[in-house]
């Protein structure tokens, strides 16, 4: 997918970097298939602000993506690809031999007119749906279920894979693109190849605009607050907080641990993301 850019014919084009949307063959999507998302503000039931920064933005349809991809032994074929505004990577719009249609996250190099299928039987293909059983080690893989038959949770984002290293004993090792090394068991599913869209992390926003269409607002530096609003707030003149980076509520945001020390998921870490491995306890 290509980036485009700008003649600098203003100052916020001069950086600006967008999609090309270039591999888009399908500008609207399946009526059947989204619901309309509905805006928060970043407010709870309550009324309350929990997230800041959040606002406006333009009006979102939620695409129901199939991650389960549940229809064993039926090829369906490709017949769109589009966009989805809730995501970096692209959809992939797929239509099985009975006639019903779902979206998967499109794979890199994925086209109108192929065939994919999912289940234990399926060609080791990219974009099939297959148990990690039944991958080779050395596979580029995506969309990994966590847990079997709960659809894909991992690595969804464009231009992302995770690798499968090895498989033993009834469960398969997978470096995530993190880094991390996680046991899983060979009986969760993944899909073949690599997330498409690999050009997104190139996209430059160039202008506060851009960014107010996407719901993010803009918020006050915390050194610029008051020691009433926030920790790093006061001091005479302009002053860079003269303590630790922190949130509003004291929290540390530089070195301090905020995952659980006896997690119950650290039994299926091997490798964590810094490249130390994992105590058992």
């Amino acid at each position: 997918m290509p980036i485009k850019s700008f003649n600098p014919v203003t100052p916020s084009r001069r950086y600006m970097k967008v999609s090309s949307f270039s591999e888009i063959t399908k500008t609207k999507p399946e009526k059947r298939l989204v619901k309309t998302k509905k805006k928060t503000g970043g407010r709870n039931s309550y009324g309350r602000i929990t997230a800041r920064g959040i606002g406006g933005g333009h009006k979102q349809k939620i695409r129901n993506v199939d991650f389960k991809r549940n229809k064993h032994g039926m090829p369906a074929e490709v017949i769109a690809i589009e966009y989805d505004p809730c995501r970096s990577a692209r959809l992939a719009l797929l239509q099985y031999e009975d006639g019903e249609k779902r979206y998967m996250i499109a794979v890199d190099g994925l086209e109108v007119g192929t065939k994919v299928m999912s289940g234990p039987e399926a060609p080791v293909e990219n974009g099939n749906f297959l148990p990690l059983a039944k991958i080779p080690s050395g596979s580029e893989i995506h969309n990994l279920e966590m847990s079997p038959g709960r659809g894909g949770q991992m690595v969804r984002s464009a231009g992302t894979s995770a690798t499968l290293m090895a498989l033993a004993d009834g469960y398969a090792q997978v470096k995530l693109p993190s880094g991390e090394i996680r046991r899983l068991n060979e009986k969760c599913f993944a899909t073949m190849g690599t997330v498409g869209n690999a050009d997104h992390e190139k996209i430059v926003i160039g202008k506060a605009g851009r960014a107010r269409n996407r719901g993010k607002r803009p918020i006050t530096r915390a050194v610029a607050k008051n020691p009433v609003d926030h920790p790093m707030g006061g001091g005479e003149g302009r002053t860079s907080g003269g303590g630790h980076p922190m949130s509003p509520w004291g929290v540390l945001a530089k070195g301090f641990k905020t995952r659980p020390k006896y997690k119950p998921s650290n039994r299926w870490i091997v490798v964590r993301r810094d490249g130390r491995p994992m105590k058992q306890k």
